[in-house]
C-alpha cells in the first residue's frame, strides 16, 4: 500500500514537472494536431480523388506538413523557454507560463482554451478543404492569382474551353509539373508585385506542359474524325452589308478514325515525325523543316532559298498539337470576326449602311490608348458616321454592341488583342498553314510543301452571297474570291489582317 504522506513531509525531493507543461507548448500542440487532422483528411481525398485536382498534392504533402512542423517547433520552443525561465528564476517565480490544473483561476482559461482548440481543429480541416477547392478555381487563377492576365481570363471565358479548369491545362496531374508551375508562379508574382511584367504577356509559353500530357486527356488520337464540316458566315464591306457564306469539309483524317494516314492530323501521326526551326519567338517565320519516317528512319529536309546552313539543334521543335491549335483557350478574335458574328446573330443592326466597315474602324482607332477612353471614342466615331435621322433609332444599340465587343476582345493598356497573338488555325488572317505550305520550302531534289492543292486539307462545298449559294459538285468547288481575281503570289494574310487598315 502506497504511503499517503506527502513527499515534502517524508523529506523526499518533489518530482520535477515537465517543461512541456506550459501555454506556449499547448498552443503549438493544438496547431500540430489541427495540421495532422487536415493532413489525414487531404490524404484521404488524395486516395479517393486520384489525379482530378493538381493542387491536392501540394496541400497534402507540403502545406499541411509545414503547419505540422511549425506546431511541433512551437511545442519545443515553449519547453525551452519554460526551462530557461525556471533556471533564471528558480527561487522566485519558476512557473510563469506553466499550466496548473489545480489553480481555480487557470481552470476557467483552460476550459476556454480546450473549447477553442477543438473548434480550431475542426475549422482547420474544413478550411483546408475549402481553400483547396478555391485555389483550383478559375476565379482564383484569373482574378486573384493572375490579375495581370485579365485579357487572357476574359478570352478564356468566351472560348471553347470555358468549362475546362485552368489547372487542367496549365498544370495537369503529378507532383513534378505542379512544382514547376508553382516555381514559375513565384517568378510571375514577383514581376506583378514590382509591376515590371511584360505587356503583352509573351507567347508561346516556353515552359508549357507538352500537349500529350494535357490536351490528349480529352482529345486523344483515336478520337480523330474523318471530316468536319465548317461554315463561315461573312459580311462584305459594302453599304448593304451583303452576307457571304463559305462552307468546307475539313479533312481532319481522310481515312478511318484513329488512322495515322492522311488528312490534317497527319502532322502528328504515329508514322511521321515533323520538326521545324523558327527564327522568331512567335514561330511565324519558319525557314527549315524536316519530315522523318518513324519506320525506316528516312527523312526529307525542306528549306527556303534564303536559309543557308543548319539550324541550332536545341532550337529545333517537334511539331505537336499546339503548333496549329496555339490559342485553344485564350483566342482573341479579330475585329472583323466579332463584328460579322454580331451582324449574323442580330445584335448589330444590318440596317446601318456599311456597318461592318464602320464598326471595325471604330474598334481599331489608334486614338484609343486606355480602356477608359474606348466607350466614349467609339460612341463619338459612330455618331459622326451616322447622322441620318431615318436610322437614328438603330444607332444606340449598335454603339452599345461595339462597345461591348471592344471590352471583351481588345485591351489597350495590356497591349493585348489579335494583332499580337496570331492564331495558327487556318490561313485567312495570319500565315497559319502557309508558314510551311507556301511552295517556297524545297528539298535538295526540288520537292515542295504544296500550297496550291487546297483539296488536300479541305473541300469547298458551298460559297456565295446570301441565297446565291453555289451547289456542291462531286469534286467540290473552286474558290471564288468575292472581291475578284487574286494575284497567285499573294496569300490570304497578305491582305486580310482582322480589320487593321494598311
Amino acid at each position: 500500500m502506497a504511503d499517503p504522506t506527502p513527499q515534502s513531509d517524508r523529506g523526499e525531493a518533489p518530482r520535477p514537472r515537465s517543461h512541456f507543461n506550459n501555454w506556449i507548448s499547448a498552443v503549438g500542440g493544438v496547431l500540430a494536431i489541427g495540421a495532422l487532422f487536415s493532413f489525414a483528411l487531404l490524404v484521404w481525398m488524395d486516395f479517393t480523388q486520384g489525379d482530378k485536382n493538381p493542387y491536392l498534392g501540394i496541400f497534402t504533402y507540403i502545406v499541411a506538413p509545414g503547419f505540422l512542423i511549425t506546431g511541433l517547433a512551437t511545442v519545443f520552443f515553449g519547453a525551452w523557454a519554460q526551462r530557461r525561465w525556471a533556471i533564471k528564476h528558480a527561487a522566485t517565480a519558476p512557473d510563469k507560463w506553466r499550466l496548473d490544473f489545480s489553480d481555480r483561476h487557470q481552470q476557467r482559461w483552460i476550459v476556454l482554451f480546450g473549447a477553442g482548440a477543438l473548434a480550431f481543429i475542426m475549422l482547420s480541416a474544413f478550411g483546408s478543404y475549402q481553400t483547396y477547392h478555391y485555389s483550383e478555381s478559375d476565379r482564383f487563377c484569373g482574378q486573384v492569382c493572375h490579375a495581370a492576365m485579365n485579357p487572357e481570363f476574359v478570352a478564356y471565358q468566351h472560348g471553347a474551353h470555358a468549362r475546362v479548369d485552368c489547372v487542367e491545362c496549365h498544370v495537369g496531374s503529378g507532383a513534378q509539373w505542379f512544382v514547376k508551375a508553382k516555381l514559375n508562379g513565384t517568378h510571375q508574382l514577383i514581376a506583378f508585385t514590382l509591376d515590371n511584367y511584360k505587356r503583352p504577356i509573351e507567347t508561346p509559353l516556353k515552359n508549357l506542359r507538352p500537349a500529350q500530357d494535357t490536351c490528349e486527356k480529352c482529345h486523344w488520337p483515336a478520337k480523330f474524325a474523318g471530316n468536319v464540316e465548317r461554315s463561315f458566315n461573312h459580311t462584305l464591306s459594302d453599304k448593304k452589308n451583303t452576307p457571304y457564306t463559305v462552307s468546307l469539309l475539313l479533312h481532319v483524317n481522310r481515312s478511318a478514325p484513329g488512322s495515322p494516314f492522311g488528312g490534317i492530323h497527319w502532322h502528328v501521326s504515329e508514322t511521321e515525325r515533323v520538326e521545324y526551326y523558327a527564327v522568331d519567338v512567335k514561330r511565324q517565320d519558319i525557314p527549315w523543316m524536316r519530315v522523318t519516317n518513324r519506320k525506316d528512319g528516312t527523312s526529307r529536309v525542306f528549306r527556303t532559298e534564303a536559309f543557308k546552313g543548319e539550324p541550332p539543334p536545341e532550337a529545333i521543335r517537334v511539331m505537336d498539337c499546339m503548333d496549329c491549335h496555339n490559342r485553344p483557350a485564350h483566342s482573341f478574335p479579330t475585329a472583323n470576326d466579332t463584328v460579322e458574328r454580331a451582324i449574323a446573330i442580330g445584335t448589330l443592326s444590318g440596317k446601318l449602311p456599311a456597318v461592318k466597315r464602320v464598326a471595325v474602324q471604330a474598334l481599331t482607332q489608334k486614338e484609343i490608348t486606355t480602356d477608359g477612353q474606348a466607350a466614349q471614342k467609339i460612341a463619338d466615331f459612330m455618331a459622326a458616321k451616322y447622322t441620318d435621322p431615318a436610322i437614328a433609332a438603330e444607332l444606340p444599340g449598335a454603339i452599345a454592341t461595339v462597345q461591348q465587343i471592344f471590352s471583351t476582345t481588345i485591351f489597350p493598356e495590356r497591349k493585348a488583342d489579335w494583332r499580337v497573338y496570331p492564331n495558327n488555325i487556318g490561313h485567312k488572317d495570319w500565315p497559319g498553314c502557309f508558314r510551311c505550305h507556301d511552295d517556297k520550302h524545297k528539298t535538295a531534289l526540288g520537292q515542295t510543301v504544296r500550297s496550291s492543292d487546297c483539296t488536300s486539307c479541305h473541300t469547298l462545298i458551298s460559297q456565295g452571297k446570301g441565297t446565291e449559294l453555289e451547289t456542291l459538285s462531286t469534286k467540290g468547288l473552286t474558290f471564288k474570291h468575292p472581291g475578284g481575281e487574286l494575284d497567285p503570289e499573294l496569300s490570304c494574310a497578305d491582305c486580310h489582317n482582322g480589320g487593321i487598315q494598311k
